[in-house]
């Protein structure tokens, strides 16, 4: 079993930076690909980025690659999302996801467990 708590969401201008970070529960934290998804108003829960295990292995949503960067601290049991360049349309309620399988299979939306999200909102 695995608690997800998400904090650091926020209210940014466009152009601006927020760190989110996951707080992970369970002993077995280093066993799960960790990720970030989206939800917009009137709008599906997409990828965002995901991380493998190790941490060795990352994979971004086009929308976001080279803008935002996921890292995982297994001695810590978090997982951040750095976003820079903040764009309106990245406004969305982030969650944190977990699965006990490889990263592949969480980008592809196969999620254990879910955070209760943290609200991201960038003005322009």
């Amino acid at each position: 079993q695995v608690q997800l708590v998400e904090s650091g969401g926020g209210l940014v201008q466009a152009g601006g930076s927020l760190r989110l970070s996951c707080a992970a529960s369970g002993r077995t934290f280093s066993r799960y690909a960790m990720g970030w998804f989206r939800q917009a108003p009137g709008k599906e829960r997409e990828f965002v980025a995901v991380i493998s295990w190790s941490g060795r292995g990352t994979y971004y949503a086009d929308s976001v690659r080279g803008r935002f960067t996921i890292s995982r601290d297994n001695a810590k049991n978090t997982v951040d999302l750095q976003m820079n360049s903040l764009k309106p349309e990245d406004t969305a309620v982030y969650y944190c996801a977990a699965t006990y399988a490889n990263y592949d299979v969480l980008r592809r939306g196969n999620v254990d467990y879910w955070g209760q999200g943290t609200q991201v909102t960038v003005s322009s």
